[in-house]
């Protein structure tokens, strides 16, 4: 057993005691195959929560700056993160990130790049071109009140909301700047929508 799934099976009762976490539309999610999961970014505790309620292994892809913290970088990569640098083409990692996907694997993203703690950053490309170029689903999920989880804890009520898988029309090739565009706003009403359910 991993220490992914170790701490997978610590968080879930851990956060359902504290935050009054809690799952919908899991059983959205394949059970095989490769997908590419986005989600909001409000709070430190996202990946956590996400990996800890999302019923399949999370690969993430996290800004380079946190493998340079000391303790920290180790603990990310356990939880399957992988560095991208975001201010620009991180060929590597996109790279990267496709050979998951094409091992069946899932990514993680969180398309806003950075906490979007306010909730005014927009969403960038990058889980919109993965999903396309490999040809696999875009699954949108909202973490909904997790910006509140360690000021109010049980008053909280963290959830986990998984949509329906999207598939992006003409995926399986290189998308063009007007696709991309228009598949991230698709995905960005997707998570809107979830979140304001």
């Amino acid at each position: 057993m991993s220490l992914y799934d170790i701490a997978k099976a610590i968080l879930r009762p851990l956060t359902a005691s504290f935050f009054a976490a809690r799952v919908s539309g899991a059983d959205r999610v394949p059970s095989s195959g490769p997908i590419v999961v986005a989600a909001n970014h409000r709070s430190y505790l996202d990946p956590l929560l996400l990996g800890a309620w999302f019923p399949r292994t999370i690969h993430y892809m996290a800004k380079q700056e946190l493998f340079r913290i000391a303790g920290l970088s180790w603990l990310i990569k356990q939880w399957h993160a992988f560095p991208v640098e975001r201010d620009r083409a991180d060929l590597g990692s996109i790279r990267r990130a496709l050979r998951i996907l094409k091992d069946g694997g899932v990514v993680g993203i969180f398309p806003e790049g950075t906490r979007n703690v306010d909730g005014e950053a927009k969403a960038r490309g990058g889980a919109v071109l993965l999903a396309a170029t490999a040809g696999c689903p875009l699954v949108p999920v909202a973490l909904v009140n997790t910006q509140n989880a360690v000021r109010r804890l049980r008053a909280s009520k963290v959830e986990v909301r998984i949509g329906a898988p999207m598939m992006l029309q003409g995926s399986g090739r290189k998308p063009t700047k007007t696709e991309i565009d228009q598949w991230t706003a698709a995905l960005t009403g997707a998570i809107e929508a979830l979140a304001a359910r």
